[in-house]
């Protein structure tokens, strides 16, 4: 209809918009009016003027003057909508009929529907009085109050129908008007409303399809086959039911455009009205979308119900997987139990029949395998979802099955070669029992001079030059013994020709490590935990807001989230984390002071609660009493949303100061995470996951807000807006980026001085880095210009640092980063050569007139630019700064000087 087109849709299935879904206000229907419809003080009866003008009528009506505004403004307004927006550009005609009223009537309506009509008008025809006085001052009212109607548009006063029939042709007419235009106002107002019922149910089966759809997109697969069956079931059973509520739709919208065209069905030489007309393509146009959506509806779900039943397909080959991989470990764990090469030839036999009988017992459980990993690689080839998962578990099947053959072909050799070897046993025995007795016959007081080296070497290649007569020319093939004794001959070898050749090593100087200085203790560090690196550990449900993401991803779907549905669900999240962070500060920060549980407490733990929790109840503070507040004002103002995070800048900070504190807390939280204290502590607050994973959500939850900032800003490019959302996300990647970067501050180690003194932390990372320096040995020098150093630099405004970065395993955790102070430059006494001469990622800093020059190379020339423009801001601020006080002291000088002189001039002015 004008102004509101009645077009639903599925919005995340389809690429067009609903409006009706969209709108926050809902338009005047039918049904709203419906009393003030029936009393008929103005029809749209169908009609319409020779240029296509609808024809809105005010028949005659005792009481018109009595109808309140409110009923007459609905009524007019509703009228006015309902033509197409084609029809009423054109403009409306109005037909006023006052034939059996006074003036006075014919005053009324004029200026009510002079003050009140809403849409654009084309021309009034008015029926004037048809008794003689009344007409009579008619025609004198409106020569005297034309004007006071405050119509831009012509008013016609006629004297009779005919004289109507002149401007409108009587088939635009009612018979009333002495037309031929067929019109009932029950039928009327019967038909705008069944047409509006039936919009509405289109836009109700569109809601439930949008949020069964949402539902689907949102929902996890399954881990099990029992628990995929029953969601494969419950899905399809819902599909069936949204189906059939497609059905009932599409018939009610049958049944109605029959309605609508019943007169033209009973008769052939009926005619439908441009309105009625209308209300056939408004109709059509709900069915045909109502067909889009089913159609849209059941690619969605064919995509969807071919995922489960991979999934299930997934499961029962993963099931299976598990149940042969566990056969095939425990084949494997008993052929890896047969090691013993036995020690006489009846022993050999013995493994060789056991070895036989583990083989025929393994057939069956490899025949299993490669079946399995055939079935896998045909869900392979069938486009399976899965294709990473799957390819992996068929090539480690294969892998096992081909361990197993190897490794049993290898057992035979062996235990082939045992029996060969058993009949020399006595042979080797004696011959390494007699190089024994030579090595502990060498003296080695004899072998430290060049011609007792030799002497013993040549001893020892005499003896094994012995070997071959014993049929022993490799001696690492036959037992262990052979071998240890093997190994004894080739070390006393390697040592006596290295005292026979006499050479001496030279002395290498080695540079000190300012971390190893005894003035001051290097404290153990931890790895910085980067705020990046937190956001991998959140669960889906918490990212459950961008599910269209991943709809994308799987079904070529576009996003579907408006500004206002990301706002809700900052909001939404956003009550959720200060009630989390309630939950931890009340269930486990609080109960540690409860005596009632000290007891519980471990002694790693007391008076350590600041450690565990660091400023927690600080940031729960800043959300609940003031950032929730302000982001719910933005419901009805989105467009402040971006200004809360500009305006809370400062206190967002507050993140830093936690998260230089989690690798502490992680610390302590490994010693007595187990205690039954917080064993206890969940069980009160039913929490399903323990203290740590709660401890992870300020860290969290400032990467989401940039994540939620991205996405509304996909939600309105090119808006108004858009700059202060694209201002608001820099601050929070600001954020992110000074608290990654402190925790890599923290991790320095060896540094005598404060770095809290060297000003604000502006960049760090890891470079190639060469000295060049005019004093020291020249060797040294040349040595330094080919080999680069691994640097982990850091640029404060007063001071660069140059740092090596070491990783060490902590308690059997994962590897932690610290960074080795080696050196640091003065920001105020150093310059810098953009350009190095044969490789663009080159620059150079150099230190005191070039006596110390460092060669820096970067990974990219991005990086290399990024550096060089901060290094440049901060010398040129140094500069200005400079120049600011130089100025100031002369001036100070020129004042002491000439004040006086200056003082006894008389003024210009």
């Amino acid at each position: 209809e004008q102004g509101e087109e009645l077009s639903v849709s599925v919005n995340f299935c389809f690429p067009y918009t609903d409006e009706i879904m969209q709108q926050e206000i809902r338009p005047l229907v039918a049904v709203d009016i419906i009393e003030q419809l029936h009393r008929q003080f103005a029809i749209l009866s169908g009609g319409r003027g020779k240029d296509g003008a609808p024809i809105i009528t005010f028949p005659e009506f005792a009481g018109f003057s009595d109808i309140p505004d409110e009923d007459f403004l609905n009524v007019v307004t509703y009228l006015t909508s309902i033509p197409s927006l084609e029809a009423a550009s054109i403009g409306f005609i109005i037909i006023i009929d006052r034939r059996r009223d006074k003036w006075s009537a014919v005053k009324a309506s004029l200026t009510r529907i002079a003050g009140a009509f809403p849409g654009n008008l084309q021309l009034v025809f008015v029926l004037r009085p048809s008794r003689f006085i009344q007409r009579t001052i008619a025609d004198i009212g409106i020569k005297l109050y034309r004007d006071d109607f405050k119509m831009k548009v012509p008013i016609i006063m006629l004297n009779s129908v005919s004289d109507l029939h002149g401007y409108i042709d009587k088939s635009q007419l009612t018979r009333e008007l002495g037309g031929t235009l067929e019109y009932g106002h029950s039928q009327w107002i019967h038909h705008r409303t069944a047409i509006e019922n039936f919009a509405m149910t289109v836009k109700t089966t569109a809601q439930m399809l949008q949020t069964f759809g949402t539902d689907l997109a949102e929902t996890e697969l399954p881990n099990d086959v029992q628990c995929t069956e029953e969601l494969l079931s419950a899905h399809t059973d819902h599909h069936s039911k949204l189906k059939d509520e497609l059905k009932l739709a599409v018939k009610q919208g049958a049944t109605l455009l029959t309605c609508i065209r019943e007169p033209v069905t009973r008769s052939a030489n009926s005619k439908l009205s441009p309105d009625e007309l209308e209300n056939v393509a408004t109709v059509e146009r709900l069915l045909a979308q109502l067909d889009e959506t089913e159609k849209a509806f059941d690619q969605f779900w064919t995509k969807h119900h071919l995922k489960l039943e991979q999934c299930l397909q997934l499961r029962h080959f993963e099931h299976d997987f598990r149940e042969v991989k566990l056969t095939l470990d425990n084949l494997m764990e008993a052929q890896a139990g047969f090691s013993d090469v036995g020690d006489s030839v009846t022993r050999v036999e013995h493994l060789l029949r056991e070895q036989k009988q583990l083989e025929e017992k393994g057939q069956e459980p490899l025949e299993k395998a490669q079946t399995l990993a055939l079935h896998g690689e045909q869900l392979i080839q069938n486009n399976h979802y899965a294709v990473d998962s799957i390819r992996p578990k068929c090539v480690e099947l294969r892998r096992i099955c081909d361990d197993f053959t190897n490794e049993t072909k290898k057992k035979y050799d062996i235990l082939g070669k045992s029996l060969e070897l058993h009949q020399q046993l006595d042979k080797a025995s004696k011959w390494c029992e007699a190089g024994i007795y030579l090595l502990a016959s060498q003296a080695v007081d004899k072998c430290q001079s060049q011609e007792g080296a030799e002497t013993a070497l040549v001893e020892i290649e005499k003896f094994l030059a012995t070997a071959k007569e014993h049929q022993l020319s490799n001696p690492k093939e036959i037992l262990q013994k052979l071998e240890d004794v093997q190994e004894m001959f080739d070390k006393r070898q390697v040592s006596l020709k290295k005292l026979a050749a006499k050479q001496t090593r030279p002395v290498q100087p080695v540079a000190p490590h300012p971390e190893s200085s005894p003035k001051r203790a290097s404290p153990k560090t931890t790895r910085p935990a980067g705020v990046g690196s937190a956001l991998t550990q959140q669960t889906y449900k918490e990212c459950v807001f961008f599910f269209h993401v991943c709809f994308a991803k799987h079904y070529n779907s576009p996003s579907f989230f408006s500004f206002s549905h990301i706002i809700n669900e900052l909001i939404e999240t956003e009550r959720v984390y200060v009630e989390e962070l309630q939950s931890i500060i009340e269930g486990y920060a609080s109960e540690m002071d409860n005596p009632n549980l000290v007891h519980l407490i471990p002694s790693t733990l007391q008076n350590k609660k600041e450690i565990l929790f660091g400023n927690l109840p600080e940031i729960y503070e800043f959300h609940n009493r003031i950032f929730l507040k302000e982001i719910e004002n933005c419901i009805e103002n989105p467009e402040l949303l971006a200004r809360c995070f500009l305006k809370r800048k400062e206190d967002l900070q507050i993140y830093e100061k936690y998260c230089q504190n989690k690798p502490r807390s992680e610390a302590l939280w490994r010693q007595c995470g187990d205690s039954i204290f917080f064993q206890e502590c969940q069980r009160k607050l039913d929490h399903k996951l323990s203290l740590d994973a709660y401890l992870l959500k300020p860290v969290q939850r400032i990467t989401k807000y940039q994540l939620l900032l991205k996405e509304m800003l996909k939600c309105s490019k090119n808006s108004e807006g858009t700059a202060e959302l694209e201002e608001a996300l820099a601050t929070v990647l600001d954020i992110i980026k000074s608290v990654n970067d402190s925790m890599h501050q923290i991790a320095i180690t060896g540094y005598e001085g404060d770095v809290s003194e060297l000003g604000k932390l502006l960049m760090q990372g890891s470079f190639n880095v060469w000295t060049d320096h005019k004093k020291g040995h020249n060797k040294v020098k040349d040595l330094a210009r080919f080999k680069p150093m691994q640097r982990h630099l850091f640029l404060y405004t007063k001071m660069l640092l140059f740092c090596k970065k070491r990783e060490e395993n902590t308690d059997g955790h994962e590897k932690t980063a610290s960074y080795s102070f080696k050196n640091s430059l003065k920001m105020s006494t150093v310059g810098i050569t953009e350009n190095v001469k044969g490789d663009n990622k080159k620059f150079e800093i150099w230190y005191n007139g070039r006596e110390e020059v460092y060669i820096i190379q970067a990974s990219s020339v991005e990086l290399k630019n990024t550096w060089i423009s901060e290094i440049r801001k901060v010398l040129t601020g140094q500069l200005e700064a400079c120049r600011g006080r130089t100025q100031n002291i002369h001036l100070h000088q020129h004042v002491r000087r000439w004040g006086p002189v200056l003082h006894s001039v008389p003024s210009q002015d």
